[in-house]
């Protein structure tokens, strides 16, 4: 292995350490809630706190890494990371955990955005997608492990031992990060938002971005609510286990497609794979209310081993995420390398990386509140029928757009 090769794997191991503790204090969520006993608004703002952070560091922290050295900017917020994840072994209110989450949201976006911005610089347009792919199948990982192992090292030995093994993994990607990934020599003057947000393919890639940041958030959001909450309230009621794995059949195809799919979105051409990925997920999810149909037609049982007892439904969701995850692993490592080969030519990747994360924080913000409109006032069904509907909507605005301002062949030569 060559020295330039060698500088993705502790790029590799920092996604996986970020989204590890990521996924972590989402897992611990409850216990907190637990602990302290906030209120309702409280307990909005254990999310929105950290939501808020990221969206507030994206600008900063883009504009730095273009401007600087991003392995200095990305060692930084690693430091962040271990000074946060310590800070959440002394918390002692919600007032404290809430200062956290949102300390926890500066340096996840930092780990993120540059982690993600030296691979697409480091990688040549021909396998760009590819080690993105990589980068993003790390994080999968990560949330795979953090969601089965977080709760179980907690109810062994306590919150320090979790933010322990957080901390380590930071600690060992920044020495990785300084071991041997080269310094970062690329220096834009100025603000390259300003450039970038006119850019018309970024335009072009926002047409669909913004849309698709509703659709999944939504079949995301509540596929678990779905396989979780009782016949009465429209979902399966599945136990807490059943609930998990749905859950992580989705990360799992993911984690294993996206270094696949991006290497032939790198050969084929990449809005080519966002045009079919995201059609593809629209029509998964309008497949997720039949899965108790499809159950019943296969005759499936209402027990299995180690889950034990489940709706019948199970299995045909458990597929039904997972072909989520294929669908959002053909479109995912496609889209970000488009960032990324704007960003790189215009001269500002991390400030592409940036505007690309800005486009989705709308819609990732309204879609719950319009997920809990449909549940209440339509049904459970409807959210994903609507979340079908934007993800087809997205790709059909993206076509139109590309095809107008691009050419028709425009699908094909990106």
């Amino acid at each position: 292995m060559d020295r330039h090769t060698l500088q993705f794997y502790p790029l590799y191991l920092t996604r996986f350490a970020g989204g590890f503790g990521f996924v972590t204090l989402i897992t611990l969520l409850p216990e907190y809630i637990t602990l302290y006993d906030p209120s309702g608004l409280v307990v909005g703002l254990f999310t929105t706190a950290f939501t808020l952070a990221q969206t507030l560091a994206v600008v900063p922290l883009a504009w730095a890494g273009d401007r600087y050295d991003k392995r200095y900017v990305l060692l930084s917020g690693l430091a962040i990371g271990i000074a946060v994840y310590l800070g959440f072994t002394f918390v002692a209110s919600s007032a404290g955990f809430v200062l956290a989450r949102a300390a926890q949201g500066i340096t996840v976006t930092a780990t993120s955005l540059m982690g993600l911005a030296l691979v697409g610089e480091l990688a040549t347009k021909e396998t760009r997608a590819n080690h993105i792919g990589k980068a993003n199948a790390a994080r999968f990982a990560a949330g795979i492990a953090g969601s089965l192992g977080a709760g179980a090292l907690y109810s062994a030995a306590g919150f320090g031992a979790v933010y322990a093994v957080v901390t380590g993994m930071l600690v060992v990607a920044g020495v990785g990060v300084v071991a041997f990934v080269s310094p970062d020599e690329t220096r834009i003057e100025g603000f390259p938002f300003t450039d970038l947000a006119l850019n018309r393919r970024l335009l072009t890639l926002s047409s669909f971005r913004a849309q698709y940041a509703v659709a999944v958030t939504l079949v995301r959001t509540w596929v678990p609510i779905y396989a979780g909450v009782t016949a009465a309230s429209g979902g399966l009621g599945m136990v807490s286990i059943a609930v998990g794995t749905v859950v992580a059949a989705e990360k799992f195809t993911n984690m294993l497609c996206q270094p696949f799919t991006g290497r032939l979105s790198d050969r084929f051409g990449r809005a080519l794979f966002v045009f079919v990925g995201g059609g593809c997920y629209g029509l998964v999810a309008l497949a997720v209310p039949f899965t108790p149909t499809i159950a019943a037609w296969l005759s499936l049982p209402a027990s299995l081993p180690v889950v034990g007892a489940t709706p019948p439904a199970f299995i045909p969701l458990v597929i039904c995420n997972g072909l989520l995850g294929v669908a959002d692993s053909i479109r995912e490592p496609a889209s970000m390398a488009l960032f990324a080969d704007e960003g790189t030519d215009d001269g500002g990747v991390a400030s592409s990386f940036g505007i690309r994360e800005l486009v989705w924080r709308p819609g990732s913000i309204l879609a719950p509140l319009l997920g809990g409109v449909l549940m209440a006032q339509v049904g459970m069904a409807s959210v994903f029928f609507v979340g079908g509907a934007v993800a087809f909507a997205g790709v059909a605005t993206f076509l139109g757009v590309l095809s107008y301002s691009h050419g028709s062949g425009a699908l094909t030569q990106w």
